[in-house]
């Protein structure tokens, strides 16, 4: 199944209150698994940039405004994203910039129906446990060296692994590893049981009109030169050895 993992970074914490969003990263997977496709874009957001905003993630008011606007960027991300569930942490967030955006350019909102919250799922998966994305790469071991600062493609790729383990990515994985371990033990057991091999059924009639047939194809058949000698010293048929 496509499904769409993505972040955002803005210019606060309200969108109703003119804050707006200043970038986009989002990853594409199919079956949990990326496919190395991904959307990624900074934004003008045509206000200044406030201080706390720019500690988080270090976009600055000079850097953005050579960057398009969001207006110009809507509709290249409603083609990559299509109908396809999308996925983010602490997604209310994330929406409702989204949605804000989509509404000042009459855009069809993101319906909640296609939202999975990783926040939502972390909380009912690890109840009392820190759940913030940091919190939980180090839980599931995904590598954070490369993460500094906030920053919208990083964290949707960082979530896109996070995803996978607490969708089971790499229990089931290990499941199907114990399975194939058991699977070949039990086939060495039936092995150990039969240390005589079956005696041969084939009649004496049949064996001579496999040797007739074999004679008819050719006077040099390849895999004459393989067997082996029978007891008058002529080669014996694959089918009575």
């Amino acid at each position: 199944m496509r499904e769409i993992v993505f972040d955002t970074e803005t210019t606060g914490l309200d969108p109703f209150k003119g804050d707006r969003v200043v970038e986009i990263g989002a990853v594409e997977i199919l079956n949990l698994i990326p496919t190395g496709r991904v959307f990624h874009v900074y934004i003008d957001p045509e206000r200044d940039m406030p201080e706390e905003a720019f500690r988080v993630h270090g976009l600055s008011r000079e850097f953005l405004s050579q960057h398009k606007k969001f207006r110009e960027i809507a509709q290249e991300f409603v083609d990559f994203i299509e109908d396809s569930p999308m996925v983010a942490h602490n997604a209310e967030f994330d929406v409702r910039f989204i949605n804000a955006e989509f509404g000042m350019l009459n855009f069809a909102p993101l319906a909640p129906a296609r939202i999975i919250d990783t926040l939502a799922m972390a909380r009912r998966l690890h109840p009392g446990s820190p759940a913030s994305l940091d919190a939980l790469c180090q839980r599931y071991g995904v590598d954070l060296s490369r993460r500094d600062k906030h920053g919208a493609l990083l964290d949707a790729g960082l979530l896109a692994e996070v995803y996978a383990e607490l969708r089971g990515g790499r229990q089931a994985a290990l499941s199907l590893a114990t399975v194939s371990v058991a699977r070949r033990a039990q086939t060495g057991d039936l092995l150990r049981a039969r240390p005589e091999p079956l005696p041969n059924r084939l009649t004496a009639e049949e064996v001579e009109a496999h040797r007739a047939f074999v004679a008819a194809l050719s006077k040099t058949v390849i895999w004459d030169k393989y067997l082996p000698q029978n007891e008058e010293g002529g080669e014996q048929s694959p089918s009575a050895a």
